[in-house]
């Protein structure tokens, strides 16, 4: 593709670096692409990614619907530009952080806290690169604390969509857990108390043993962060690589992507047919070895007694 033949803009992307035209006509002068926007996150925020919808926006600004197509032709164009607003610009703090894993941390607390501010905008699924002005900023932020590292460019990349997968991943359990919260009226601490209770009550030894051992450890009710510990040991695993490279090691990153086989995607009867039975399979084993473990568990209490007794 030659420069004269690049693609044009979506409308949405356009919308958000400001080169998008401007509607011939609209209602009133007070009608915007930034009023529709400010309200579309207003309503996200106070009801949910559910609760936007042009109609619903147009009412909270006193329009019609079709007003805000002037502006915003496409409730998918609109939840880009409200993912765009949300994410806004990253801090400038974290540049005087001393050293490319502190300045690294930083932007992950900060990401996290933009879920927390604005949990729908973990619903937005991901489409791609971030094309968008703001997204963009958090890229270039989390390349820039890698500039004086080793690392080539594919190794920069890595290692910023990975400390982005951590906050996204720490975003939704706790946008879920504060979510949950609302909807029953208890603090965080008394959901994960529940869900600490609940898992007791179904998770046997026989079955589950390593993560009934967690649960005796008291795991789902500690105050510790395991998400930040996850991280954090990330962050090993780099300084380590780095460390590496500068004895002058030789490494490469991978190039065998995770994928799925083309008749999976394309629905191939046969193949669900195939798979469903490969599920049922599993279940019978899994409820097979329950049985298994119980009947040496039983066993094995029968033997204790018969040895006690004689």
């Amino acid at each position: 593709m030659t420069d004269d033949e690049l693609p044009e803009l979506p409308r949405g992307i356009a919308l958000a670096w400001g080169v998008a035209a401007n509607p011939q006509r609209g209602p009133k002068r007070e009608m915007s692409v930034e009023r529709i926007v400010d309200a579309a996150v207003e309503l996200a925020d106070a009801e949910g990614i559910g609760a936007v919808s042009m109609a619903a926006v147009a009412a909270k600004l006193g329009f019609t619907p079709m007003s805000l197509y002037r502006y915003v032709s496409a409730k998918d164009d609109l939840l880009l530009l409200m993912q765009e607003q949300g994410t806004g610009l990253p801090p400038e703090s974290h540049r005087a952080l001393d050293g490319w894993r502190a300045r690294l941390l930083a932007l992950y607390q900060e990401q996290v806290l933009l879920y927390l501010r604005h949990p729908w905008m973990l619903s937005l699924p991901i489409t791609g690169s971030p094309i968008t002005p703001n997204s963009s900023a958090w890229l270039d932020a989390s390349l820039a604390t890698l500039d004086d590292t080793p690392l080539n460019a594919e190794e920069r990349l890595a290692v910023a969509l990975a400390i982005t997968g951590h906050a996204r991943w720490c975003g939704i359990v706790q946008a879920g857990y504060s979510e949950q919260a609302r909807g029953t009226g208890l603090s965080p601490d008394e959901v994960a108390a529940r869900e600490a209770a609940l898992f007791d009550r179904v998770i046997s030894a026989d079955e589950f043993p390593a993560l009934r051992r967690a649960i005796e450890d008291s795991v789902f009710r500690s105050a510790s962060d395991p998400f930040r510990f996850a991280v954090e040991r990330t962050l090993d695993g780099v300084a380590a690589y780095i460390a590496a490279l500068e004895r002058d090691a030789t490494h490469s990153l991978s190039d065998d992507w995770i994928t799925i086989d083309p008749a999976e995607l394309a629905g191939d009867r046969r193949l669900k047919e195939a798979q469903k039975s490969v599920r049922e399979a599993e279940k019978a084993l899994r409820a097979a070895r329950k049985l298994e473990r119980q009947a040496l568990r039983e066993a094995g209490e029968r033997l204790a007694k018969v040895k006690k007794s004689g």
